[in-house]
């Protein structure tokens, strides 16, 4: 009995410390969405010519920005790459919320050098805030198979000076 104390009282201290100390967050599902009709709403569609991308939105100028992410079979949007349809610049000491859903599949969303990882499942909107210390260019990419193109399945962020 006292060794199962000692463990749960170890696991308690471990969950407080990455919780607190080191920044550890759980997803949160923020709202539902209609993965059928999810391309028509602006903040998660590309834009037609001439109108503004509404999938990354700057809240506060130079500080606090919100990117919408699609994912579905086998491409992320925006910031497809090879095949980007726009990219994702973010100015370095920015605060950033991903919102990231599915349109068919389920995927995951892992951005690289951050503690942003997460599934995106169809219906579901979920998101992570993190901010971004060093300049560069971090790279998502899709953590569950999500079929034969899944390996080609990525995009990435830049974070500029």
């Amino acid at each position: 009995m006292r060794a199962a104390v000692i463990v749960l009282v170890i696991f308690g201290i471990a969950i407080a410390v990455a919780g607190f100390m080191l920044g550890i967050q759980v997803p949160t599902e923020e709202q539902r969405v209609d993965p059928g009709t999810i391309a028509n709403e602006p903040e998660w569609a590309a834009p037609a010519a001439g109108e503004p991308d509404l999938r990354v939105q700057e809240l506060a100028p130079g500080s606090k920005y919100v990117v919408h992410i699609v994912a579905q079979m086998w491409l992320f949007s925006p910031n497809q790459i090879p095949i980007p349809d726009s990219g994702i610049e973010i100015p370095v000491g920015s605060e950033v919320t991903f919102y990231v859903t599915s349109r068919d599949v389920q995927h995951g969303f892992k951005l690289q050098n951050t503690n942003i990882n997460f599934m995106a499942i169809p219906g579901e909107v979920s998101t992570l805030t993190t901010t971004f210390k060093e300049p560069g260019k971090y790279d998502f990419i899709c953590t569950e198979y999500c079929g034969t193109g899944h390996a080609a399945m990525y995009g990435s962020i830049t974070i500029t000076e």
